[in-house]
Formats: C-alpha cells, structure tokens, sequence
C-alpha cells in the first residue's frame, strides 16, 4: 500500500494522541504522515479573496483536490489553475462525496464562514478560513470549541498580518514595557468601500445564469436576488457581512489584541451614523473597556472607520505623520513621483499609548511601526526576539498540519479576536451602550441583541 493508505488505515485504527473521540463518533481527522507528503485541499469560494488562495504560491505546492463556488464564472477561472480539482456549487456535497480531502480553505462571504468551517472540522478537515471567522459571536464561540474538543487539527484564520516580522515586534516591545504600561489604545481603518446605510433594494431582476442565488443565501433567510448584494457590495449588508468593522478590525486591532492579551471586554459603545436594520453604518466611533489581566492595567480600546480618526491633539503630542506619493513637475516639464511626509494619520492604522511613549503601526498589517516621540527613542535597541517568526501565513498552516503543533492564528485565539471585533456591530446595533458578560456571552442590559449574537440559520443549513 501506498505511503497516503497507510495513514488513513492507521488514523482509522488507532485511539491514541487523543483521537478516540473522533473514531467513536465516525469522523478521522486528516492528518499528514510526512512533511513532504501533498495535502489535498479544497477550496470553498474562489472568487475574490478565493482567487489569491487559488493562486497562492505555497497553495499551488500541494494538490488542489476540489474547488466550490456558487459562481459559474469564478470557478472557470479556478479550473485553469487547477485543472484536475472537481468542481462543486455546494461545499456540502462537496464534503459528502469527496472523501480525499485533507484540508478546506473557506474564502465564502463572512454569513458561510462558520456553516462551512464548522462542517469542515466536524468530519476531520484541517481548516484555513478568512477573516473575520464568523458572522457572529455565537458562532466563534462554536469554532473555539470545535477547536479545543479536537487539537489535532490545524486552524488558521486568514489575518495574514499576525504572521508579519513588525506585528511580532511590537508584541516584543510591548511585553518588555518599553513604552511602559498601557491603557488607551486606538485603531482605525479608510473603509467602507463599498455602500453602506442604504435600504433593501425594491428590484427584483433575474438571478444571471451563472450564479445559483439559494447556494449563495446559505444560512440566511430567503431575498430575491439583486446586484446589489454581490459580487463585495456584501460586506456592508448585515444579513451577509460584519461592516467595516468585521473587514478590517481583525487585521489593524490584532497586535495590539495580542500584545496587551486582550479578551473580553465589559463594555461596548457604538456611535455611528447612517446605519439601519440593513447594513452597517456610514461611519462607527466604537470604546471596548477591557479590565485589568492578570497584573496589567485596564485597557481603553476605540476604534474608527468610515475617515474618522483619533483626536488631532495626539498628532502633535506624538509627532505622528504620514508618508504619500504625489505627482510633481519636474524642470524638464515632465511628471514625478515624489513623497511627501506630513502630520496626520494614515489610511489605516492603530496606535499603543503608554506611560513612556507609543507605538504608532502605520497600516493595517502590523508590517511598519514607530515609536514615538522619536526624540525619546534615539539610539533605541530592541529587545531580544522572544515569538517564534512566522514563515508567511499560509506555509505557516500547512506546515503545521505537516510537521504538528498549531498555526499562529489558530482559532483558540482568532475566535477570541473576532468575538471581541463583533461585539461593537451588537453595540451598533442595539444603539446603546453594551455591558458584556463574555464568559456567558451575554449582554447583561440589552436582551434585543440576542437574535444578532446567535441567529436563526434556514434548514438545512444550521450550523
């Protein structure tokens, strides 16, 4: 028998290493016999941010065994990469059929993300799902069980700036308090680019014929279709996105998340303007108050979008600027690009203010960082390099399935993350101040938001 035979027979022999749990209820987790043994992949959405997956150099490494898509079009476009891969509209029969597959990477719309993450893991795939992962609270919670009941598998969540060299950094900087203890903490990102505080569209035009509408609803309730829900104008809808919010905090608020070992918060409050019971907000100001842990000080976590910002006063207290490309004439007459650095903040961002100074991450991935007032920092010498390095989010989750051990973003504490992002829709939402009960997942003064924390999911789709 062949190397990839003699693993699954021993994985459906044995109950050692903790998988007697998984062969009682019928389900063998994948698991990699060698590290330079190919995993089969699937891929469940391949369209959009599917496509990078679909190209992805360390993807292309492995053997893509499946791709599925409601769309005719983005699954053409993915067969030309992957030939050999079968296809499929819907992942759950995909995952019925399809017996091979080690590995899922979900790039769905943010409303499939747990229905397909979680009927991944429960029949032993190792999981690669994109940001947030989940469209709701409840269903982090979901994930983060899943995940701890069976460690053998290897989740990651697709915030691929958690894997960057900078983001490793400031976690360093932060825990050898070189900038000292901190309690204000502020994030921000440029988005929503895509319509937000509109009203359900009244047209009802024909679903085109390489789209299969029902596959795409999923878990959500029935809609006629329209343009305007896909492809991306999604996001800003709340029945099948998270809002600016849900886009981008997973990436601009995961270091500082790490760095000062954040979990839940006590409070949420939301303002906002433009939002209604059918998509997000134009714009959101959102305060998390989280309280002390374990010796270090409460945290005052506020977060932007929609082109508002931090306090300007912050701007000169710190000395903190901005760097652009314009366009300039030359004496020759002829167009330049030149760069120009002035006083401001950044499309996307977040700044770690503590006693002796800040951390200022100047774009969404935690790639760059300063520590201002610069005066105070000359001659600076980090400190020693404590976090394993990262190398690159994708390899880092499969060779983790390869080798053991847990990618960097796995879902013990990416679901923490997502959770702690959600939490300000539900405080948008409700348009009041949340006060949270997180280890019951409850808002202990706002029982209206309990249809946004756990939904109702169509049959056949419950999670």
């Amino acid at each position: 028998m062949s190397r990839r035979t003699n693993r699954r027979e021993f994985i459906r022999t044995t109950t050692a290493g903790g998988l007697g749990l998984w062969v009682a209820a019928g389900h063998m987790p994948s698991l990699a016999a060698s590290p330079n043994e190919k995993l089969n992949i699937a891929i469940v959405g391949v369209g959009g941010m599917g496509g990078s997956h679909v190209n992805d150099g360390e993807v292309k490494k492995e053997n893509v065994v499946a791709l599925c898509d409601i769309d005719d079009n983005s699954l053409d476009g993915a067969s030309k990469v992957h030939p050999n891969a079968k296809r499929y509209h819907d992942f759950r029969e995909m995952l019925d059929k399809q017996k091979d597959i080690d590995a899922v990477i979900c790039a769905t719309p943010d409303h499939c993300h747990a229905v397909v993450t979680a009927a991944a893991m429960r029949l032993g795939k190792h999981v690669y799902t994109q940001k947030p992962l989940t469209h709701t609270v409840y269903e982090a919670h979901v994930l983060s069980k899943l995940a701890a009941a069976n460690p053998k598998l290897v989740t990651q969540m697709g915030n691929q700036g958690h894997s960057n060299e900078g983001a490793r950094q400031v976690v360093e900087l932060v825990r050898a308090n070189v900038v000292g203890p901190i309690r204000e903490v502020h994030a921000w990102t440029d988005r929503p680019i895509w319509p937000q505080g509109i009203t359900r569209p009244k047209e009802t035009p024909d679903v085109p014929k390489h789209v299969h509408w029902d596959l795409w609803l999923g878990p959500m309730a029935y809609r006629p279709y329209n343009p305007a829900y896909l492809p991306f104008r999604w996001r800003g809808w709340w029945d099948f996105g998270t809002g600016a919010l849900g886009d981008m905090a997973c990436h601009v608020a995961d270091t500082a998340f790490w760095s000062l070992d954040l979990k839940h918060p006590t409070s949420i409050e939301a303002k906002s303007e433009g939002g209604n019971s059918e998509t997000a907000p134009n714009w959101s100001i959102i305060t998390y108050e989280f309280p002390e842990r374990s010796g270090l000080p409460p945290v005052k976590f506020t977060w932007y979008d929609g082109k508002k910002f931090p306090p300007k006063e912050l701007v000169e207290k710190y000395g903190i600027t901005k760097t652009f490309e314009k366009k300039v004439k030359g004496e020759d007459g002829k167009e330049k690009k030149v760069q120009e650095t002035v006083p401001g903040y950044t499309d996307n961002g977040s700044l770690l203010i503590g006693e002796k100074g800040m951390i200022y991450l100047d774009d969404a991935y935690g790639a760059s960082y300063k520590l201002l007032p610069a005066k105070d920092f000359e001659g600076f010498k980090p400190p020693p390099k404590t976090l394993k390095r990262s190398p690159g989010h994708m390899k880092d989750w499969i060779e983790a399935i390869k080798n053991g051990g847990q990618a960097c973003s796995n879902f013990e504490y990416a679901s923490a993350l997502t959770g702690m992002v959600l939490l300000g829709n539900l405080s948008i939402r409700a348009g009041k101040k949340i006060e949270w009960d997180g280890p019951n997942m409850r808002a202990t003064n706002s029982s209206e938001v309990d249809e946004f924390i756990r939904p109702e999911y169509r049959k056949g789709w419950e999670l």
